[in-house]
Protein backbone atom coordinates (compact mmCIF):
# COMPACT_ATOMS: atom_id res chain seq x y z
CA UNK A 1 0.00 0.00 0.00
CA UNK A 2 2.44 2.32 1.12
CA UNK A 3 5.67 2.83 3.09
CA UNK A 4 5.87 6.38 4.80
CA UNK A 5 7.39 5.76 7.53
CA UNK A 6 6.75 7.50 10.65
CA UNK A 7 7.41 7.72 14.49
CA UNK A 8 4.24 6.85 16.47
CA UNK A 9 5.00 7.44 20.47
CA UNK A 10 3.89 3.95 22.26
CA UNK A 11 1.16 5.17 24.09
CA UNK A 12 -0.71 7.31 21.45
CA UNK A 13 -4.14 6.86 20.78
CA UNK A 14 -6.90 7.48 18.36
CA UNK A 15 -10.80 8.79 18.31
CA UNK A 16 -12.95 5.88 18.28
CA UNK A 17 -15.38 8.34 15.76
CA UNK A 18 -13.64 9.06 12.55
CA UNK A 19 -14.14 11.82 9.94
CA UNK A 20 -15.09 12.28 6.37
CA UNK A 21 -12.31 13.17 4.65
CA UNK A 22 -12.44 12.03 0.63
CA UNK A 23 -15.88 11.07 -0.99
CA UNK A 24 -18.74 10.44 1.15
CA UNK A 25 -21.67 11.54 -1.48
CA UNK A 26 -22.60 8.33 -2.70
CA UNK A 27 -21.30 5.70 -5.61
CA UNK A 28 -20.59 8.09 -8.72
CA UNK A 29 -17.96 9.92 -10.96
CA UNK A 30 -18.57 13.43 -9.68
CA UNK A 31 -15.34 15.11 -8.07
CA UNK A 32 -16.73 14.70 -4.58
CA UNK A 33 -17.46 10.78 -4.99
CA UNK A 34 -15.70 7.48 -5.51
CA UNK A 35 -16.57 4.43 -7.17
CA UNK A 36 -15.00 1.42 -5.56
CA UNK A 37 -11.89 2.66 -3.97
CA UNK A 38 -8.67 0.89 -3.26
CA UNK A 39 -5.30 1.82 -2.63
CA UNK A 40 -4.35 5.55 -0.92
CA UNK A 41 -1.25 7.61 0.13
CA UNK A 42 -0.97 10.25 2.59
CA UNK A 43 1.79 12.28 2.20
CA UNK A 44 3.73 15.10 4.80
CA UNK A 45 1.44 17.89 4.10
CA UNK A 46 -1.76 14.65 4.57
CA UNK A 47 -2.90 15.35 1.15
CA UNK A 48 -4.50 11.86 0.29
CA UNK A 49 -4.52 10.36 -3.35
CA UNK A 50 -6.73 7.53 -3.75
CA UNK A 51 -6.69 4.91 -6.70
CA UNK A 52 -10.76 5.12 -7.67
CA UNK A 53 -10.93 1.66 -9.44
CA UNK A 54 -14.45 1.81 -10.68
CA UNK A 55 -13.83 5.29 -12.26
CA UNK A 56 -10.46 4.67 -13.57
CA UNK A 57 -8.69 7.18 -12.29
CA UNK A 58 -6.46 8.74 -9.28
CA UNK A 59 -8.20 11.19 -7.02
CA UNK A 60 -6.36 14.03 -4.92
CA UNK A 61 -7.63 15.57 -1.75
CA UNK A 62 -5.89 18.49 -0.23
CA UNK A 63 -5.74 18.75 3.39
CA UNK A 64 -8.86 20.91 4.63
CA UNK A 65 -10.26 20.43 1.62
CA UNK A 66 -12.75 17.59 2.25
CA UNK A 67 -15.77 18.92 -0.02
CA UNK A 68 -14.20 18.04 -3.69
CA UNK A 69 -11.23 16.41 -4.70
CA UNK A 70 -8.93 16.76 -8.21
CA UNK A 71 -8.31 14.31 -10.97
CA UNK A 72 -4.83 13.99 -10.89
CA UNK A 73 -4.44 10.94 -13.16
CA UNK A 74 -6.46 8.68 -15.81
CA UNK A 75 -10.55 10.08 -15.78
CA UNK A 76 -10.34 9.04 -19.49
CA UNK A 77 -12.33 5.72 -19.72
CA UNK A 78 -10.99 2.14 -19.18
CA UNK A 79 -8.14 1.88 -21.77
CA UNK A 80 -4.38 1.42 -22.27
CA UNK A 81 -3.56 4.41 -23.64
CA UNK A 82 -0.66 6.90 -22.07
CA UNK A 83 -4.12 9.30 -20.91
CA UNK A 84 -5.97 6.06 -19.29
CA UNK A 85 -6.12 4.31 -16.68
CA UNK A 86 -7.36 0.38 -16.10
CA UNK A 87 -9.12 -0.03 -12.83
CA UNK A 88 -6.20 1.16 -10.65
CA UNK A 89 -5.40 -0.64 -7.33
CA UNK A 90 -2.85 1.25 -6.14
CA UNK A 91 -0.96 4.70 -6.16
CA UNK A 92 2.12 6.59 -3.98
CA UNK A 93 3.41 9.62 -4.30
CA UNK A 94 7.34 10.13 -5.26
CA UNK A 95 8.44 13.44 -3.81
CA UNK A 96 11.91 13.31 -5.32
CA UNK A 97 10.62 13.36 -9.32
CA UNK A 98 6.75 14.76 -8.00
CA UNK A 99 5.06 12.33 -9.38
CA UNK A 100 2.33 9.70 -8.82
CA UNK A 101 3.40 5.82 -9.32
CA UNK A 102 0.27 3.69 -10.02
CA UNK A 103 -0.46 -0.16 -10.39
CA UNK A 104 -3.31 -0.54 -13.33
CA UNK A 105 -4.76 -2.61 -16.28
CA UNK A 106 -1.10 -4.81 -16.06
CA UNK A 107 1.09 -2.29 -15.92
CA UNK A 108 2.75 0.18 -13.61
CA UNK A 109 2.92 3.67 -14.54
CA UNK A 110 4.38 7.66 -13.43
CA UNK A 111 1.98 10.16 -13.72
CA UNK A 112 3.76 13.75 -13.22
CA UNK A 113 2.12 15.98 -10.25
CA UNK A 114 2.92 19.00 -12.30
CA UNK A 115 -0.06 21.62 -13.38
CA UNK A 116 -1.30 20.36 -17.24
CA UNK A 117 -0.21 16.79 -16.99
CA UNK A 118 -2.41 14.53 -19.27
CA UNK A 119 -0.84 11.54 -20.24
CA UNK A 120 1.70 8.86 -17.75
CA UNK A 121 4.67 7.33 -18.95
CA UNK A 122 5.09 3.23 -18.42
CA UNK A 123 7.68 2.05 -15.96
CA UNK A 124 6.68 -1.78 -16.20
CA UNK A 125 4.22 -3.84 -18.25
CA UNK A 126 2.93 -7.50 -18.44
CA UNK A 127 2.66 -7.37 -14.67
CA UNK A 128 -0.32 -8.38 -12.72
CA UNK A 129 0.10 -6.05 -10.10
CA UNK A 130 -2.02 -4.88 -7.29
CA UNK A 131 -0.32 -3.08 -4.33
CA UNK A 132 3.10 -0.97 -4.46
CA UNK A 133 5.28 0.67 -2.46
CA UNK A 134 9.15 2.68 -2.09
CA UNK A 135 11.83 2.46 0.20
CA UNK A 136 14.29 5.02 1.20
CA UNK A 137 16.80 4.21 -1.81
CA UNK A 138 13.52 4.17 -4.15
CA UNK A 139 13.64 1.04 -4.73
CA UNK A 140 10.12 0.21 -6.26
CA UNK A 141 8.46 -3.52 -4.66
CA UNK A 142 5.17 -4.54 -6.99
CA UNK A 143 3.23 -7.34 -5.81
CA UNK A 144 2.43 -9.78 -8.69
CA UNK A 145 -1.04 -11.76 -8.30
CA UNK A 146 -0.71 -13.66 -10.74
CA UNK A 147 2.78 -15.14 -9.76
CA UNK A 148 2.40 -14.89 -6.59
CA UNK A 149 5.13 -13.14 -5.47
CA UNK A 150 7.01 -9.73 -5.10
CA UNK A 151 9.31 -7.99 -7.05
CA UNK A 152 11.71 -4.87 -6.58
CA UNK A 153 12.71 -2.70 -9.13
CA UNK A 154 15.80 0.02 -9.41
CA UNK A 155 13.81 3.10 -11.54
CA UNK A 156 14.28 2.61 -14.90
CA UNK A 157 14.43 -1.09 -14.61
CA UNK A 158 11.73 -3.88 -16.36
CA UNK A 159 12.86 -7.21 -14.60
CA UNK A 160 13.22 -6.54 -11.44
CA UNK A 161 14.64 -9.06 -8.58
CA UNK A 162 11.62 -11.40 -6.99
CA UNK A 163 12.40 -10.67 -3.01
CA UNK A 164 9.23 -12.41 -1.75
CA UNK A 165 7.11 -15.79 -2.95
CA UNK A 166 7.57 -16.95 -6.61
CA UNK A 167 7.70 -20.78 -5.38
CA UNK A 168 3.62 -20.88 -6.83
CA UNK A 169 0.69 -20.66 -5.50
CA UNK A 170 0.04 -21.79 -1.62
CA UNK A 171 0.10 -21.25 1.81
CA UNK A 172 4.22 -22.71 3.30
CA UNK A 173 6.29 -20.11 4.48
CA UNK A 174 7.75 -19.70 1.13
CA UNK A 175 4.61 -18.80 -0.77
CA UNK A 176 2.08 -17.05 -1.16
CA UNK A 177 -1.67 -16.62 -2.18
CA UNK A 178 -3.06 -13.46 -3.91
CA UNK A 179 -0.19 -11.06 -2.64
CA UNK A 180 -1.99 -7.69 -2.93
CA UNK A 181 -0.83 -4.74 -0.31
CA UNK A 182 2.29 -4.17 0.89
CA UNK A 183 4.78 -2.27 3.37
CA UNK A 184 8.19 -1.60 3.16
CA UNK A 185 9.94 -0.92 6.47
CA UNK A 186 13.42 0.92 6.92
CA UNK A 187 15.71 -2.58 7.20
CA UNK A 188 13.98 -3.19 3.71
CA UNK A 189 11.99 -6.16 4.75
CA UNK A 190 8.80 -6.90 2.92
CA UNK A 191 5.34 -7.30 4.83
CA UNK A 192 2.44 -8.30 2.46
CA UNK A 193 -1.42 -8.88 2.47
CA UNK A 194 -1.55 -12.42 1.67
CA UNK A 195 -5.44 -12.33 0.53
CA UNK A 196 -6.23 -15.91 0.09
CA UNK A 197 -4.26 -17.36 2.82
CA UNK A 198 -6.17 -14.49 5.75
CA UNK A 199 -2.46 -13.67 7.08
CA UNK A 200 0.40 -10.93 6.67
CA UNK A 201 3.06 -12.47 6.17
CA UNK A 202 6.92 -10.81 6.51
CA UNK A 203 9.79 -11.17 4.59
CA UNK A 204 12.96 -9.91 6.17
CA UNK A 205 15.76 -8.71 3.53
CA UNK A 206 17.47 -11.55 1.91
CA UNK A 207 15.44 -14.35 3.04
CA UNK A 208 13.93 -17.18 1.19
CA UNK A 209 11.25 -17.49 3.94
CA UNK A 210 8.57 -15.43 5.11
CA UNK A 211 7.07 -15.26 8.92
CA UNK A 212 3.17 -14.88 9.45
CA UNK A 213 2.76 -11.72 11.84
CA UNK A 214 -1.03 -11.52 11.65
CA UNK A 215 -3.97 -14.27 10.78
CA UNK A 216 -2.52 -17.24 9.01
CA UNK A 217 -5.63 -19.37 11.70
CA UNK A 218 -8.16 -19.93 8.90
CA UNK A 219 -10.18 -17.30 7.66
CA UNK A 220 -13.20 -15.85 10.25
CA UNK A 221 -13.87 -12.81 12.77
CA UNK A 222 -11.81 -14.56 16.05
CA UNK A 223 -9.24 -12.46 17.57
CA UNK A 224 -6.48 -14.47 16.08
CA UNK A 225 -8.17 -15.21 12.25
CA UNK A 226 -8.47 -12.59 9.14
CA UNK A 227 -10.62 -12.46 6.82
CA UNK A 228 -9.02 -11.77 2.99
CA UNK A 229 -6.85 -8.92 4.87
CA UNK A 230 -6.17 -5.98 1.90
CA UNK A 231 -4.24 -2.85 3.02
CA UNK A 232 -1.93 -2.99 5.39
CA UNK A 233 0.57 -0.28 7.24
CA UNK A 234 3.33 -1.26 9.81
CA UNK A 235 3.66 1.30 12.97
CA UNK A 236 7.49 0.93 12.89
Amino acid sequence: MFSLLVNTPANATWEQNGVTVAGGHGYGDATNQLSYHFGLFVDDDQTVVIADLGNHRIMQWKNGNTTNGQVVAGGNGAGKRLHQLNQPTDVLIDKETDSLIICEGRRVVRWSCRSGTTKGEILIDNIDCHGVAMDEQRYLYVSDVGKHEVRRYKLGEKNGTRVVGGNGEGNGRSQLNVPTYLFVDRQQNVYVSDIDNHRVMKWNKGVKEGIVVAGGQGQGNALTQLSSPQGIFVDT
